[in-house]
């Protein structure tokens, strides 16, 4: 067994492969996760749009060829299960089949097919979603909304816990029968429905925004403002500027907004409804920003049966390193590059320490990528893929670092809309240190704890222990030279006997 695969088997054995079913109003939904239990990684995500709930508001009941397609796809999902050997299973349905006259009899069915569901209440099913906004956004505080087809859940968070909690029939399914009242009257509904969440405006803070017609919302905002990332998660808006979206939405087509990368068919036709629902709840509540998160009820779930430890972990740090260690690269090494390269740093290096250490773990995964790819990579992982915890200006500098342990210290400018020059040069200079400190001796233990590398106030110095004298030869001595021009410093090395754990104290004087 090689030591990459060793990593990922030993990883599986830390926390299992486990599974959440979700039955909502709207789709039915499988995911699939690996990884640790702090940063979840989806391999299989899978979902029908059976809407459950669409005659919920008529008949009140699931139409025939509703629970047919959801039976459909559940007893795929089982199946699927089963073959795969996953026992970690979570079931849960949500409003369709909490309000439905046929309910009941549904869950029944979906019992048949080997499957435990769990009927959550409109508070559990609320506290589940909060959960997922306060995994996402460790410290996270304000009022969670998240809006399915049956319902929309507001719930109170701070200190990592769920407070105050309310369920709402406000879902997008329900949505249209408002709207058939007219504006004042869809108003007047929704505010009438909100008024048994007065709690809500006493709660400071931004607004969590959860669920996918929400996620296309931010989805437009975005290709409004012409953002240079495609995830949506973690993206913000001020309440004038989500006011003034809103307003357009309103009487948008929906044949139009399928055209933006985000929105799909069915989002695009539950946009308008879902705007004007909007417009009164920021009235009401009054965040102090809005947050959107792709964490919800299915993460939540999962977050919350971690130990007091876990959710205290950075699930930056252990999504990086989940991802890395199957690669090659764990984070003693990126630790110890780190540390190697701190005086490269603004400041003492603690504002931007867990960025660093980031960068420093990707980079190293990023040399065992084929070389013509490695660009590719370092833009994809960095601004493509989905970190927990981790703003667009730490993407950005992250990107930075990757490209500069790439020997690049040119940018794209994209990068410019997201970190200020100061950020993206500090982050070019994480990377140019990375490269060094991998080139010195091919990022060995050994080198790296028998040499030391001083950023000084006219001078870049590179101490050696004498007996590895023979590494201050090419190419080294040619990447100290680049970071050194880089910082406009004069490259010096020095070679002698050293006590090398003094050097992190040392006193910036010239020598």
């Amino acid at each position: 067994m090689t030591k990459a695969r060793g990593a990922k088997w030993q990883r599986r054995l830390i926390q299992p492969t486990r599974a959440v079913i979700d039955i909502g109003s709207n789709t039915v939904r499988m995911v699939i996760y690996e990884g640790t239990g702090r940063a979840p990684e989806v391999v299989w995500n899978e979902k029908v749009a059976a809407r459950l709930g669409r005659d919920l508001s008529e008949s009140g009941r699931i139409p025939p060829e509703a629970w047919d397609e959801a039976m459909g796809a559940l007893s795929r999902f089982a199946l699927i299960l089963g073959d795969l050997g996953i026992e970690d299973v979570q079931t849960v349905a949500t409003a369709a089949a909490r309000d439905a006259e046929n309910g009941a009899e549904f869950l029944q069915a979906v019992e048949g097919l080997g499957l435990e569901p769990r009927l959550l209440s409109g508070e559990e099913e609320a506290c589940a979603s909060a959960m997922g906004a306060l995994g996402a956004f460790p410290g996270a505080r304000g009022v969670v909304a998240d809006l399915g087809g049956g319902s929309l859940e507001l719930v109170s968070i701070s200190d990592n816990e769920c407070r105050e909690a309310s369920s709402l029939r406000l879902g997008t399914l329900r949505l249209p029968a408002l709207r058939d009242m007219g504006p004042d009257g869809f108003d007047r509904a929704v505010h009438e429905q909100l008024a048994s969440a007065g709690w809500a405006a006493a709660h400071s803070g931004p607004m969590y925004m959860i669920g996918g017609t929400w996620r296309a919302f931010a989805a437009y905002a975005m290709r409004e403002a012409d953002y240079p990332l495609s995830d949506p998660h973690g993206y913000s808006l001020e309440p004038a500027e989500a006011q003034r979206m809103a307003a357009t939405l309103v009487d948008a087509d929906p044949e139009t907004l399928m055209d933006i990368s985000g929105i799909s068919t069915m989002r695009a036709h539950y946009l308008p409804d879902a705007a004007r629902l909007l417009r009164p709840l920021l009235d009401e509540i009054g965040p102090d920003e809005l947050v959107f998160s792709s964490w919800g009820i299915r993460e939540g779930l999962l977050y919350s049966r971690l130990e007091p430890a876990q959710m205290q972990s950075d699930p930056l740090l252990a999504g990086v390193a989940a991802y890395c260690e199957p690669r090659d690269s764990g984070i003693t090494e990126a630790a110890l590059l780190a540390a190697w390269t701190l005086s490269l740093t603004d400041g003492d290096g603690r504002l931007n320490e867990r960025l660093r250490l980031a960068a420093a773990q990707l980079s190293g995964a990023l040399r065992r990528v084929e070389p013509n790819l490695r660009t590719n990579h370092a833009m994809e992982w960095s601004l493509g893929k989905r970190w927990i915890d981790l703003s667009a200006r730490g993407r950005a500098m992250i990107c930075a670092a990757l490209l500069g342990s790439l020997g690049r210290t040119t940018l794209p400018d994209e990068l410019r809309d997201l970190a200020s020059e100061a950020e993206l040069r500090e982050g070019v200079t994480w990377g140019l240190g990375f490269r060094l400190g991998r080139r010195l001796g091919g990022g060995s233990r050994v080198s790296l704890s028998t040499s030391a590398l001083k950023r000084k106030k006219k001078s870049l110095v590179l101490r050696l222990d004498e007996s590895r004298a023979a590494l201050a030869n090419y190419p080294a001595t040619q990447d100290l030279e680049s970071l050194a021009e880089w910082l406009g410093l004069e490259a010096k090395i020095k070679i002698g006997q050293y006590d090398f754990a003094q050097f992190a104290d040392e006193e910036e004087e010239e020598e």
